[in-house]
């Protein structure tokens, strides 16, 4: 089975809209014999990303009835965490990075710099990596952190030398 990341944009960007298109997301991902494996919101409710655990991509998760807009699905690797333990958790996360990867950046490469650079974290003890879900085509990454505030987001991004290109305070359900 492989990980597929979906970007719905909900029809309405208010929490009713997003319940709705969290529940139609759920049961387009079963009724494709898929598992949806997490979603975060937005704190400003435009944007739902949802990671479905799946043989292959459906159509199905495209056809959401209450989405205005999806992107994806697009192959993803989770990074820093455990599938299994994340499935039984589901834990939430307080923000979303996402890096826009270089061109000719290659998965091995990725994979080692991440690595090297992880114990960077601990000069930032109060941001809390929590896991990244990298593009299998390399054009970007999803990082995931709780920590206090955006600052503290960005001080630990700076630790390890990675890029911001976009940061978002998430909903906490």
């Amino acid at each position: 089975m492989s990980l597929f990341l979906y970007e719905f944009v909900p029809s309405r960007g208010d929490v009713d809209g997003v319940t709705a298109l969290l529940a139609d997301i759920d049961k387009a991902a079963a009724n494709a014999s898929g598992e949806l494996i997490e979603s975060q919101v937005t704190g400003s409710y435009s944007t739902v990303y949802a990671v479905v655990e799946a043989d292959a991509p459906d159509g199905a998760l495209a056809q959401v009835p209450s989405a205005a807009s999806v992107t994806g699905p697009d192959e993803v690797r989770l990074v820093g965490a455990d599938l299994a333990e994340l499935k039984a958790a589901r834990p939430t996360a307080g923000w979303l990075v996402e890096w826009d990867l270089p061109d000719g950046l290659d998965m091995d490469t990725y994979l080692a710099r991440k690595k090297s650079k992880a114990p960077r974290y601990a000069d930032v003890p109060e941001v809390s990596f929590l896991r990244t879900y990298v593009r299998e085509d390399m054009a970007k990454c999803l990082c995931f952190y709780d920590a206090d505030d955006e600052d503290t987001v960005r001080r630990g991004r700076a630790a390890v030398d990675t890029p911001i290109d976009r940061l978002y305070a998430l909903e906490q359900r």
